[in-house]
């Protein structure tokens, strides 16, 4: 693995809107434009017609097939088509409310705060999943658990990183001194820490893996020639006192105090937001069940095809403050 030192040279933002190459940009413009024309999305045509995708994610697919402007669009395309055949949209609009809090409970958990960047962050002990909740877990239908991942995605990708990207939020190469740039780079990745204690064994921004058994560093120098040099990059395997490690880059204040910080969260607790994500959502914190974050509000996941003008709308953004509709 690489050590700190080198790991602080590596551009993380290396390919994202904002840290792009001349020959990025030119085929990023290449990329929208062949989608464009084979109507695998829709381009924003002011005022009346919206974009169906934004530039963040339309570069995952660039940066998952390394620039290549044809292998991405095959891979867009496969991937638009698995959304229209499981009619993920419908599925997340239509989320039992009550369930999708529940499934929260066995997967990664969004601790209510960022990194240094503005990337949230995220937490996963397995050492929870004991076995009433394995058996619980086992108990589920294998489609029913495979919906109830998809709608935490979706859940991630658009209520989390929307919501953190329109967060204050500074690049790598930015001082904290500095105001916030009035255009920063939108968030499209996560920073996740896997707690490994007592377990035997392209969202990804960095992965801090904590209370790694003594093995683990050799497994890891085992498997680690699989990956490319920026995965990587954005792997640290630290033993059972990852603190100083993980407050070069996440403040002690947003960093849970199991792992070296001041932030009392817990695996399983619900967000414990920042004073600026309060700001928006208001004091209630994050709402329960499937919404979105769009266009500085927060509303309820509207279902495709039908009339949604009513759909409740549960924080401004551009106010400030929490409202409904």
């Amino acid at each position: 693995m690489s050590t700190a030192n080198a790991k602080q040279h590596y551009d993380l933002l290396a390919g994202h809107l904002g840290h792009l190459t001349e020959d990025q940009q030119k085929k990023f413009t290449t990329f929208k434009d062949n989608l464009a024309k084979a109507k695998l999305c829709t381009v924003e045509i002011p005022p009346d017609v919206r974009a169906s995708h934004d530039d963040a994610t339309i570069l995952r697919f660039l940066r998952a097939r390394r620039f290549d402007p044809d292998k991405a669009q095959k891979q867009f395309a496969t991937t638009e088509e698995w959304r229209r055949k499981q009619d993920i949209d419908r599925l997340y609009a239509t989320f039992d409310a009550e369930e999708f809090e529940h499934a929260k409970h066995f997967y990664p958990r969004w601790t209510g705060r960022r990194d240094k960047h503005g990337v949230p962050v995220y937490v996963f002990r397995l050492a929870s999943l004991d076995s009433p909740m394995q058996k619980e877990l086992n108990a589920i239908p294998v489609e029913r658990r495979y919906q109830r991942i998809v709608a935490l995605w979706e859940f991630m990708s658009r209520f989390t990183l929307p919501l953190c990207g329109a967060l204050p939020h500074h690049c790598p190469n930015d001082t904290d001194e500095a105001p916030s740039p009035p255009n920063p780079t939108p968030i499209s990745t996560v920073t996740s820490i896997i707690d490994l204690e007592n377990v035997s064994l392209e969202t990804l921004h960095r992965i801090a893996v904590v209370n790694a058994p003594g093995f683990f560093p050799t497994v890891w120098n085992w498997i680690k020639v699989w990956f490319d040099e920026g995965t990587r990059n954005k792997v640290f395997v630290l033993g059972n006192d990852p603190g100083p490690q993980l407050r070069t880059f996440i403040a002690p204040q947003d960093l849970p105090r199991t792992y070296g910080g001041e932030l009392d969260f817990n695996f399983g607790d619900e967000p414990v937001l920042d004073d600026a994500a309060r700001a928006v959502l208001g004091e209630q914190g994050v709402p329960k069940g499937p919404i979105v974050f769009a266009n500085g509000y927060v509303t309820n996941s509207r279902v495709p095809g039908q009339d949604n003008e009513n759909a409740d709308m549960i924080s401004n953004h551009t106010q400030g403050s929490a409202s409904t509709r």
